[in-house]
């Protein structure tokens, strides 16, 4: 199991690194031109759909990466009873939470775009991307801390 771990790591970050690189981008550099009304329409679906699926292939990869990493590298006792444990627990509940705000984002972003708008699905996605933002945001620093040797 030693040299499964590795892979499971790299795995779990690579998925890490693609999705809240793709979060931010989509609300700092997508979401502006949108509220503007300066992207087109179709441009604007294709990319909000990859963010969708991106988020979407990420959570198998999180669930499948990050169950494996947990189980083999701590106990219930040590999730719950330590430090490192509550970060580990701290992080799946802001993925949860961000998945879920990156759905929301995108579903109303889809839905008025089907409709034939711009602008206003732009606003009403706009609190829950950059919410997602936040969150993810807030996972980076969370591995950073995970990833401190020695500090917990």
């Amino acid at each position: 199991m030693d040299v499964l771990n590795p892979v499971m790591w790299s795995v779990h970050v690579g998925f890490a690194v693609l999705w809240v690189g793709s979060v931010l981008f989509v609300t700092l550099a997508i979401l502006p031109p949108a509220l503007r009304g300066d992207i087109g329409g179709d441009a604007l679906g294709s990319v909000v759909g990859r963010l969708r699926w991106i988020t979407r292939i990420g959570a198998i990869a999180f669930v499948a990466t990050g169950g494996h990493m947990a189980g083999t590298l701590y106990t219930f006792e040590g999730l719950t009873g330590t430090p490192r444990g509550h970060l580990v627990l701290t992080m799946l509940g802001l993925w949860f939470v961000g998945t879920g705000l990156v759905e929301v984002g995108g579903s109303k972003l889809a839905d008025g775009l089907d409709a034939g708008k711009l602008r206003e699905p732009a606003r009403d996605a706009k609190p829950f991307l950059y919410g997602a933002s936040a969150v993810s945001v807030g996972l980076i620093v969370t591995a950073g801390l995970l990833a401190s040797p020695g500090l917990f």
